[in-house]
């Protein structure tokens, strides 16, 4: 660390990723989206796979948004007013090295969501295996180092970390409007799938072969769009932000992905919602990505239009050089060489020199214009003898 600072920075990520991880699960907890003992038995197995997302993807976000924070803070930092005391800043390669530490910083805040997860999970319902509160601390585990490497990528670019904090507001009120909808419904506090609102699960005319749900699949597609368009759209009018804009819309549906992926082995022992769930969430991060290159592509297109035209390159012009050829008049202004057989007309149509006297030939020239070709023949035999 280079610079001053530095060090409160790296507190700063430790403490913004433990209260991030702390505070998601507790609203999760409290909620019912994170419900490890159903009062439904049937219901256990659903709940225990739904909380090995929720715990993976609260980890991940948790250490993105302590570094991406810290980060932010930094830089929104006044200037110190002794400049003296400042090091100088070094390569390129000591900023790499910054967002590194940033991201295992937050990493160690963000490792509190395990020990909030194992503890809970102790009593978890329906769990395939025999020690779930070892289980799911593990989850939460992998969690934390798909974070890191995330807030690695979103330190770098800004348009990703916009990404990954939309991404998280969107899907926490999708899941509390979840509950509220299953609490009028009279269904209770029911866990929640993770970017998964089922409007009406019961009605066969929104499932398609009885294990894809499309509200909720068009629900995620478009949402991940318009994220990812709105999260890209201020570093793309930057030319050299613009490949990173592009490449944003897949960081926060990366996620999700990454968390239906690790959590669900087998899409034979879950529900159809989270089958549907499952199966929707690779294509998030292609509608993610589609929504960023949209934008990035627009930017270029707008800032080709705006760029002011480039020089207009005229086409060399001749000049009045002699170009050795015999017969070519000679320039303006200079006197044909002795020994130049040239014409009448083009001795006559050459100007006089300014200040020159004019001849005894060329004044019976103007004088005769009948006589002028003798007196132009006289004049060159005169320069001749001379």
């Amino acid at each position: 660390m280079a610079r001053r600072g530095w060090g409160g920075s790296i507190a700063t990520a430790v403490g913004v990723a433990a209260g991030a991880g702390a505070a998601q699960l507790g609203f999760g907890y409290g909620l019912g989206i994170i419900n490890w003992a159903p009062a439904d038995a049937s219901a256990g197995a659903t709940a225990w796979v739904a909380g090995l997302i929720w715990a993976t993807w609260i980890a991940a976000t948790s250490t993105a948004c302590g570094a991406v924070c810290a980060q932010r803070l930094r830089d929104r930092a006044p200037a110190p007013d002794d400049a003296t005391v400042v090091e100088p800043d070094v390569g390129p390669g000591d900023g790499v090295l910054r967002h590194v530490a940033l991201a295992l910083a937050a990493g160690v805040g963000a490792l509190v969501t395990v020990l909030l997860v194992a503890v809970p999970a102790r009593a978890a319902v329906g769990a395939d295996t025999g020690s779930p509160r070892n289980v799911a601390a593990g989850y939460a585990a992998v969690g934390v180092l798909v974070g890191v490497l995330t807030a690695v990528w979103a330190l770098r670019s800004r348009a990703a970390a916009n990404n990954v904090i939309a991404t998280v507001g969107w899907l926490w009120l999708l899941a509390v409007v979840a509950v509220v909808d299953g609490v009028l419904a009279g269904r209770g506090l029911t866990s929640a799938q993770l970017g998964i609102w089922q409007l009406s699960s019961d009605d066969g005319r929104f499932w398609i072969r009885d294990y894809f749900y499309w509200p909720g699949a068009l629900l995620s597609l478009c949402s991940a769009l318009v994220i990812g368009a709105l999260a890209a759209r201020g570093s793309a009018r930057h030319a050299d932000r613009r490949v990173g804009a592009a490449a944003s819309g897949a960081a926060g549906p990366l996620l999700v992905a990454t968390a239906y992926f690790l959590a669900v082995p087998r899409l034979t022992a879950i529900s159809p919602e989270q089958v549907s769930a499952h199966l929707i969430a690779p294509y998030a991060v292609i509608v993610g990505v589609g929504g960023s290159v949209l934008v990035a592509a627009l930017a270029q297109r707008a800032a080709r239009r705006a760029a002011p035209p480039g020089p207009v390159t005229v086409p060399r012009q001749r000049t009045a050089e002699p170009s050795g050829v015999p017969g070519d008049p000679a320039p303006a202004g200079q006197p044909v060489p002795a020994g130049t057989d040239t014409d009448t007309d083009t001795i006559l149509a050459t100007p006089v020199a300014s200040g020159a006297e004019p001849t005894a030939g060329e004044q019976a020239a103007d004088a005769d214009p009948e006589g002028a070709t003798s007196a132009g023949r006289r004049t060159r035999a005169g320069r001749r003898t001379r």
